[in-house]
């Protein structure tokens, strides 16, 4: 790597990035007491959806009688399309971001003035959490518009003190070109849109290990240690992983630390976690896998009550921070394939193709079904077109790739490997998965 990891400097931390638990506890429970209320007294969906279960704001009396109060989910935010969520008025809101809707209706978030400054303070956090300062450049590649990633990013940097360049997706050969003039220290990216820039280095001849570039700060989708690894070695960079969703607030929700390299800190004092059993809803105890819920102690605009964020994880005991962390985003429970019986997600596979060094990342999955039997393939690139272009050796890597996946995930599969930039990339989050069922 190109630096070496110093000891935390706490006197640059927020107060309540090192409070006592004891004392972050007590601010828990003041602003969720605050937030219950406020979602409650202004938004009928809330209002109506406490007084059916019976509860009252005033009934919560502590952080375990979160427990007591109903889910919220992706559908009550697209039933109420698109400001019926809102708890202030139209003229409080200084910002509307909303999803891109490709699965149903979108769903719409606004922000206050506050809000604004909240996300920057933590996204700001999340930087200097990697190591960065104002002393860097941060080369910002996530989307700006209604993706909350772009902007999310670039305000965050700027609170930090740090150079944004605000260039977006897309346009690879471009990206490559300011990174080599520019000279960032720190680039913010979905990791498989990091994997495009470095094949475009690559193509150019530029040798990231010479750049200055030291830090990714990856999110938006899930990745796996393997990822990390291979982008780190291929980069000559630390990976980390950014943990956010618009719904709650973008980018920033949680920060993986630059020391530890262990799971997102999330930022609890703004963000209260659970984990849940994703089929009961019942609450699961910290340590064991489920289903990732989130309310918000803070928000103005669109507080979130329990929201079901279908991400699959496990909270965990601090480390670099008091503050409890995430494993690795194993998959969604929305994303997760059911193949004759077992269950599948896409970073399984992609697990098993990462440990074999002939194999590139990029790859897709094909479900279809024949009769009966669902049939899965998947096409992944050769590492080179050398490789590629030896049917022999083609066939020894798919062999070794199938029995892996049958070995490791419990599944049959057929499996082409491809020529370079046969597989299709993706400029945002990446789209791994074709059902056709």
């Amino acid at each position: 790597m190109k630096q070496t990891v110093k000891p935390i400097d706490t006197a640059n931390l927020d107060h309540l990035e090192t409070a006592s638990i004891d004392e972050l506890r007590s601010t828990q429970l003041k602003r969720l007491q605050w937030s219950l209320k406020h979602a409650y007294d202004n938004v009928d969906f809330y209002r109506q959806s406490f007084d059916s279960a019976g509860v009252h704001p005033e009934d919560i009396k502590s952080i375990e009688d979160l427990g007591k109060l109903p889910f919220t989910t992706k559908a009550d935010l697209r039933d109420n399309y698109p400001f019926g969520m809102y708890a202030t008025p139209m003229s409080d809101i200084v910002r509307i971001h909303a999803s891109s809707g490709t699965t149903g209706q979108p769903t719409v978030v606004g922000y206050t003035q506050n809000d604004i400054d909240i996300w920057a303070d933590v996204v700001a956090r999340s930087i200097r959490a990697a190591g960065g300062s104002r002393n860097d450049k941060v080369h910002v590649a996530y989307g700006y518009g209604l993706f909350t990633g772009g902007l999310g990013a670039h305000y965050g940097a700027e609170r930090l003190g740090c150079a944004v360049i605000p260039m977006s997706g897309g346009q690879t050969e471009k990206q490559v070109q300011l990174i080599r003039d520019f000279q960032p220290e720190i680039i913010m990216v979905t990791p498989s849109y990091m994997l495009n820039i470095a094949d475009e280095m690559e193509r150019q001849g530029i040798d990231p290990h010479k750049l200055p570039l030291r830090t990714g700060i990856f999110g938006a989708e899930p990745w796996t240690n393997d990822m990390r690894l291979s982008l780190e070695q291929r980069l000559g960079i630390d990976a980390l992983d950014i943990y956010g969703l618009s719904e709650v607030m973008g980018p920033g929700v949680g920060m993986e630390c630059l020391e530890t390299k262990d799971g997102p800190t999330i930022w609890e004092d703004h963000f209260y976690p659970e984990i849940i059993d994703p089929i009961s809803g019942e609450l699961l105890p910290d340590g064991e896998y489920g289903e990732l819920v989130f309310t918000t102690l803070t928000k103005e605009a669109l507080p979130v009550i329990r929201y079901r964020t279908r991400d699959l994880t496990r909270l965990l005991p601090g480390t670099a921070r008091p503050m409890r962390r995430i494993d690795k985003i194993t998959g969604r429970s929305d994303d997760m394939l059911i193949i004759r019986g077992v269950n599948v997600f896409p970073t399984q596979i992609e697990e098993q193709l990462l440990k074999i060094e002939q194999l590139s990342p990029h790859y897709e999955i094909e479900v279809t079904r024949q009769g009966n039997m669902d049939m899965v393939r998947v096409r992944v690139e050769a590492c080179n077109n050398d490789v590629a272009r030896d049917p022999v050796a083609c066939e020894q890597l798919a062999g070794h790739l199938q029995h892996a996946i049958k070995t490791y995930v419990g599944i049959s599969s057929k499996v082409d490997v491809c020529s370079v930039e046969e597989v299709m990339r993706s400029v945002g989050k990446a789209k791994r998965v074709k059902d056709l069922r």
